[in-house]
C-alpha cells in the first residue's frame, strides 16, 4: 500500500441514546443517511454482523473494502483494505461516541474522521428532535 501511516482517536458528546447511536452505526440504511460522500453496495443486510464484507466508495471513486470484525451493542470494528489498509473502531454509550481510525493511506484520515464525526453529531441531534 502506498501512503502514510496515520492514526486518529476522537471522542465527542452527542445528544442521543446508546440505542440510537447503535442503530445509526450498525444499520446500513441509517448509515447511508448521515455518512455523506460514501456510496454503498445494494443488498446490504438490515444490520451489520461479524464476518460481513462489503465495499464502499469514497468520493465516488476510491474503493474501501470493509470486513466487519466485531458488531456488538456498544462496539463496531471494521478491518479496512484497498483505499485504506487498517481498521476503524467505534465505541459508544449514552451521550457519547468514540472513533479510532488507524491505517496506511494517501487519504487525509484525521480530516475525514473529524468531518464524519461532526456530520454524525449533527444528524443524531436533528433526528433526536423528531
Amino acid at each position: 500500500m502506498i501512503g502514510n501511516f496515520q492514526q486518529s482517536n476522537l471522542r465527542i458528546e452527542v445528544e442521543a441514546s446508546r440505542e440510537s447511536i447503535r442503530d445509526s452505526l450498525l444499520r446500513p440504511e441509517k448509515m447511508k443517511q448521515w455518512l455523506l460522500g460514501q456510496r454503498f453496495p445494494l443488498g446490504m443486510p438490515e444490520t451489520l454482523y461479524s464476518g460481513y464484507e462489503f465495499t464502499s466508495w469514497t468520493g465516488g471513486a476510491i474503493p474501501i473494502q470493509h470486513q466487519v470484525e466485531v458488531a456488538e451493542d456498544n462496539c463496531l470494528r471494521l478491518l479496512l483494505s484497498q483505499g485504506i489498509d487498517g481498521y476503524h473502531e467505534w465505541y459508544w454509550g449514552d451521550g457519547w461516541v468514540q472513533s479510532r481510525l488507524e491505517g496506511v493511506s494517501v487519504l487525509p484520515l484525521s480530516i475525514g474522521q473529524t468531518v464524519t464525526l461532526m456530520r454524525f453529531k449533527q444528524w443524531l441531534g436533528s433526528n433526536s428532535q423528531q
